[in-house]
């Protein structure tokens, strides 16, 4: 049984699923045609519509083989992301990690070799560049205007890596990093199976390179991809894991700083505000820093953001009044002035609107969320628009105001292609 079969077993048309889900027919129709997926949000809705759990679903949203195409020992006449450009990418550096990671067993002088001369004139451009282009992703209101530049320099440096002889191993931290960045892009346009490669990848190159401090890093991006997807109990898993890696990394970085403030929020998901509270504390710590330990591209851990993380994890564990004052206090900083952070700006916007929907307060819920949809649209970030479209879960009795309706008809449309 696929969607579609599963819509009409339960007597809905498109139509009427739609409108249950607050989206457009357009969008279930495509959805059915499997030529595009329902983001996290809109898959908790859809599977609560069709009373299926969640990992049904997933096999209603798989689509369907023709008996052409199930014929034994026929291949299929398109394989999936076959030809897609970054699968290639992950699949080349795969074999060239593979292949390093053989040639660890080579003497030590053979290794030491490639550092030499022009293998380390190419290190040195890479780390130049990828500090660039995290420089550029920062600053950047669209983040996906960075995407094909990234892409580009992902393609050279594989190139270089499967020319280097002997080992590969010296340019691989800067494989590490930059397939980091790589990720930051697909999860903020909500490709989350990229994301989660690319931090996977990221990880194995770290590892290799014994970098503990950027293999914690990617760690901590992929419990990002697990906590968006509401799978908190995973992510705080591998964030104990990240944990330890920092605490052998390098003191004078913020990693450890950032890992902790990162485990607030996957027990804030969890509900629990006594090891919440201990990790912000743990993250607070980096006030006590005396060096400057922010690398200014995988790691931008700084603690300004704590103020407004605070407030969101008060949020998540329904202390309305201290979130509210806490937010609000953080609206009102210069790094999140209107024009400043697109994203930062959006996300406190999105709180903010979410405790007026706790309140059942339609004013509050407009005002706060009506800015951050146009940030969503002006930046066209995913990751706002994701916010916000978690936001519409909290409207509950407020959708009959006509206002919050439609709102939230336009916050849909964030998600349809």
């Amino acid at each position: 049984m696929g969607l579609a079969e599963r819509r009409r077993a339960l007597g809905y048309s498109q139509e009427k699923l739609a409108e249950l889900l607050g989206v457009d027919r357009t969008t279930v129709g495509r959805w059915e045609s499997g030529r595009f997926s329902p983001q996290p949000p809109q898959r908790k809705r859809l599977a609560a519509a069709l009373e299926v759990s969640l990992e049904e679903l997933d096999f209603l949203l798989k689509p369907l083989r023709t008996t052409e195409e199930e014929t034994p020992g026929r291949p299929t006449s398109d394989p999936p992301s076959a030809g897609d450009p970054d699968e290639m990418i992950r699949r080349e550096f795969l074999r060239i990690l593979t292949v390093s990671g053989a040639l660890t067993a080579l003497p030590v002088e053979e290794a030491e070799a490639l550092t030499e001369g022009v293998q380390r004139g190419l290190l040195a451009d890479f780390a130049r560049m990828n500090r660039h282009l995290w420089h550029v992703y920062q600053l950047a209101r669209s983040k996906g205007s960075v995407y094909p530049v990234v892409r580009d320099q992902l393609t050279t440096l594989n190139e270089a890596l499967a020319s280097s002889s002997g080992t590969a191993q010296p340019l691989l931290s800067a494989a590490a990093d930059l397939l980091q960045l790589a990720g930051e892009l697909a999860f903020d346009s909500n490709r989350y199976a990229d994301a989660a490669a690319s931090y996977s990848l990221a990880a194995a190159a770290s590892k290799d390179v014994g970098a503990y401090d950027l293999w914690a890093c990617a760690l901590v991006r992929q419990a990002y991809v697990d906590m968006s997807e509401q799978r908190h109990s995973q992510a705080a898993q591998m964030l104990d894991v990240a944990e330890r890696l920092a605490g052998r990394g390098d003191t004078a970085l913020s990693t450890r700083y950032w890992v902790a403030s990162v485990q607030a929020e996957a027990y804030a998901g969890l509900g629990d505000l006594i090891e919440c509270e201990r990790a912000l504390d743990r993250a607070e710590a980096i006030r006590d820093l005396t060096t400057n330990g922010v690398n200014s591209g995988w790691l931008r851990f700084d603690g300004a953001r704590l103020v407004e993380e605070r407030g969101a994890r008060y949020v998540q564990l329904g202390r309305l009044d201290l979130a509210e004052n806490t937010l609000r206090n953080a609206l009102g900083q210069e790094a999140l002035a209107f024009g400043q952070s697109y994203r930062r700006r959006g996300a406190v916007l999105t709180d903010l609107a979410a405790i007026g929907a706790k309140r059942r307060d339609p004013e509050q819920v407009v005002a706060y969320a009506r800015e951050a949809l146009e940030l969503a649209r002006s930046s066209r970030s995913g990751y706002v628009a994701r916010r916000l479209r978690t936001l519409c879960d909290e409207f509950g009795p407020l959708s009959r105001d006509h206002r919050v309706a439609e709102l939230g008809a336009e916050i849909a449309m964030l998600g349809t292609p």
